[in-house]
């Protein structure tokens, strides 16, 4: 379709001078002298063939014309400027972004150099911290705590529960599950570890950011879906970390087992730093999703992280399908 339109500097001239009812603040505002505002004025009124304004001694009245044009050709400007901002990332465009430290260590950490590839003008600010993991029931005042997160800490958030987050975007990223995983020297020398009673020979770590009736596996937990009792053995023994990155560590560093998401561990399973020695994965009711608020969802630096950040989760749901 074609329009037929006058120049936009002429509009352009014609709505700012219509704002301040002034050519010299729509001069100013447009760095161009009131003389070449006056002008461009004059050209329009000419194209239109109607009088936009009326000039009095000390100021500008709006003509009828004047007032009927003026709410649809700011509409029209702010139109424009959207158009252009939503396809166009700024220069050293900055996104805040604050997630759980175990998946921001070692899930999105490894994978940042892909997205810093495909958009290199956006610089990106990585922050971790519990308070973006669900706590049991997720009562009101958490809600109101992730809020406060994302206002002031950061743009975006990655949070690990259930999706109750209320007024805010969300967005699955991907749902992991729990697996048992140790360091292969912890098995050198030792009974073998094949069935889940075999457990009963070594020790259990535990990541104290999970277990609860509705959140992450723990030990408890997996061992009822292994079908194996308190008598065998005590699954609430062995030490405690306040993270899961603490807890795959001590892992890796051939002090237990851990129970790990597994998604968090491939890279570490792929250079032989752990092994599953039980391959018996427990679904977790916890999801990790990509929130913000709303009025963030047509920025630029948001859709870039969000298209990115799904892509890549939606890789790890098919690899688990």
């Amino acid at each position: 379709m074609s329009y037929r339109l006058p120049p936009l500097t002429a509009l352009r001239a014609f709505e700012s001078a219509a704002r301040h009812l002034s050519f010299k603040k729509a001069a100013e505002e447009l760095y161009v002298t009131p003389a070449a505002v006056s002008q461009q004025i004059k050209a329009l009124e000419s194209y239109l063939n109607v009088t936009l304004f009326r000039r009095l001694t000390r100021s500008l009245e709006l003509t009828p014309q004047g007032l009927a044009m003026l709410p649809k050709i700011c509409e029209g400007f702010e139109c424009l400027a959207a158009a252009v901002e939503m396809t166009r990332l700024k220069r050293d465009e900055v996104l805040s972004v604050t997630a759980p430290p175990s998946f921001a260590s070692r899930w999105l950490v490894p994978r940042l150099s892909k997205f810093a590839a495909q958009y290199p003008d956006l610089r990106l600010h990585l922050s971790s911290s519990g308070a973006t993991i669900d706590q049991r029931g997720e009562a009101p005042e958490q809600e109101a705590a992730l809020l406060d997160l994302l206002n002031e800490v950061s743009e975006v958030a990655i949070r690990y529960g259930l999706g109750k987050y209320s007024g805010l975007c969300v967005h699955k990223i991907f749902a992991p599950d729990c697996i048992p995983v140790c360091s292969p020297r912890l098995l050198v020398d030792r009974p073998p570890l094949i069935d889940p009673a075999d457990l009963r020979h070594y020790v259990l770590i535990h990541d104290e950011t999970i277990g609860s009736e509705d959140g992450p596996p723990d030990w408890p937990h997996w061992m009822r879906v292994a079908g194996v009792s308190g008598n065998v053995l005590d699954a609430q023994r062995g030490p405690r970390f306040s993270n899961g990155v603490l807890a795959v560590e001590a892992a890796v560093e051939g002090q237990g087992v851990a129970l790990a998401l597994r998604p968090l561990i491939e890279s570490d399973v792929a250079a032989g730093r752990l092994i599953i020695p039980i391959d018996l994965a427990v679904p977790s009711p916890y999801t990790y999703f990509l929130v913000y608020p709303k009025l963030l969802a047509s920025r630029p630096s948001v859709q870039a992280f969000r298209e990115w950040l799904l892509d890549e989760g939606r890789r790890i749901d098919a690899a688990t399908d």
